[in-house]
């Protein structure tokens, strides 16, 4: 993919230190969320087994040694507020500020036309597909291999950045929805954490072969422009198995690995995932 990339990395800042409860409670009685997380990065929290917990509109789901997790949107402001109801019926609030992040712009120039500015019946073809991607997104299963450590699904160059403006042949489009990984056609690629799959398409019109990841707790990963998918949905795949092979096709100037990952509907940023300090 022709991409123009700003001089230097983005500045992405890293988490501060965790908010501990006001009290002094026994240690497994604790509720710990990190002070602060960048936009576009995934909370993973810890509170005693058997809470109650809320974020927004959401009850989280609380694993049974006490992990709950959710994502932080690109253009998410915060302050973020986590309430927690103990099983001994203890109230406590977590307050998360969020740290912005800039977000440069990124010209990609070669795709074809009726990608940027697609005719009627393609854009209607477009909307169905993406609303299968998306309801494949919404699932909630109570499965834990987000709390896996993630590893690369392939190596390479970033060669596209979550979150930058995309400039499609010279037109505005949307933020970028995941992190471009250049690498040759046919180049294996991994499942960066072990998961079920929920969707696989091996020719959408934008991103062609498309294969998604749940990894439960509503966080999963995105493979776009594959040139080939080994696995069919329902498939529980392993961390390090091969899923799909590299490739260009749907809107793409040349090989390379599109990874994206959501937590529901939020995008978050594989690379900050990648990072994450133990």
């Amino acid at each position: 993919m022709s991409v123009s990339l700003p001089a230097s990395p983005q500045t992405v800042s890293t988490t501060a230190p965790a908010v501990a409860t006001p009290a002094s409670p026994a240690s497994d009685e604790r509720v710990i969320f990190p002070a602060a997380i960048s936009q576009g990065g995934l909370v993973f929290g810890k509170v005693p087994a058997g809470s109650q917990v809320r974020y927004g509109q959401r009850t989280l789901r609380v694993s049974g040694y006490g992990t709950v997790v959710f994502g932080v949107g690109r253009d998410e402001t915060g302050p973020l507020q986590v309430d927690v109801v103990t099983p001994t019926g203890r109230s406590e609030t977590a307050t998360l500020t969020v740290t912005p992040r800039d977000w440069p712009a990124e010209r990609v120039n070669g795709v074809p036309p009726k990608t940027v500015n697609p005719p009627p019946e393609i854009a209607a073809r477009i909307e169905r597909e993406q609303a299968q991607v998306t309801a494949a997104r919404l699932r909630d299963e109570d499965r834990t291999d987000f709390a896996q450590t993630f590893i690369w699904p392939v190596q390479g160059r970033i060669s596209g950045r979550f979150g930058n403006a995309r400039v499609y042949n010279g037109q505005p489009g949307s933020g970028h929805s995941g992190m471009d990984i250049a690498a040759p056609n046919g180049t294996p690629v991994v499942a960066p954490a072990a998961g079920v799959v929920t969707f696989a398409g091996p020719d959408l019109y934008l991103t062609g072969g498309t294969l998604l990841l749940d990894h439960g707790y509503g966080v999963s990963s995105n493979f776009l422009h594959l040139s080939r998918i080994d696995v069919k949905v329902g498939d529980r795949v392993q961390q390090g198995q091969v899923i799909g092979a590299v490739g260009a096709t749907g809107r793409a100037t040349g090989p390379h690995l599109h990874w994206g990952m959501n937590w529901f509907d939020v995008r978050i940023d594989p690379l900050l995932v990648l990072e994450r300090k133990r």
